[in-house]
């Protein structure tokens, strides 16, 4: 991480190897206090909700912390923000856009940095097919600040609905 690069280096060159570095997380029963001062204090946005290890119940981001979501769910219930834990207001694994690490063999940090802007996305999953029958696992994460800094320039997205076959069209023009 903190390598420069180009739009024209690999993908890869911008992606947290989750292989190398160890993923931040949260179980999903924390406060919404709780996770804004573990980003704080691991300097990250994006938290991995992790109820049983190895598994990801999903992700929690600065985003959804300061977003709409927190609001949305006070109004709904009926409660006060310090009652809200991260399961709340965090995105589940289901409903997660993800990148094949397969896609990413060709793909340059430029055709990286267009699907998220096309899919209006701050972070993304690169997900590793398993062996022997098992499922997918996170391999890795794409996150705009981190592609930023090592451009040394602002990647200007903008959050709209995507889904995985429009990043994987993306990923391949």
């Amino acid at each position: 991480m903190g390598v420069p690069v180009t739009l024209s280096s690999p993908g890869r060159a911008v992606m947290t190897d989750l292989t190398h570095v160890r993923a931040a997380t949260i179980a999903p029963d924390m406060g919404l206090d709780e996770a804004r001062q573990t980003m704080i204090h691991q300097g990250v946005r994006l938290l991995f909700v992790v109820s049983e290890i190895p598994w990801m119940d999903g992700l929690i981001t600065s985003t959804d912390l300061e977003g709409e979501r927190p609001m949305q769910v006070i109004n709904q219930r009926g409660i006060r923000y310090e009652d809200l834990t991260v399961a709340d207001v965090m995105s589940p694994l289901g409903q997660l856009d993800a990148i094949d690490l397969d896609d990413l063999a060709h793909a340059t940090v430029g055709k990286v940095v267009a699907t998220l802007k096309h899919v209006g996305r701050r972070h993304m999953l690169v997900v590793q097919k398993g062996d022997d029958g098992q499922g997918p696992r996170v391999r890795g994460v794409f996150s705009q600040t981190q592609i930023e800094r090592q451009l040394g320039k602002p990647i200007d997205v903008i959050e709209t609905a995507g889904n995985f076959a429009e990043i994987r069209v993306s990923l391949a023009a």
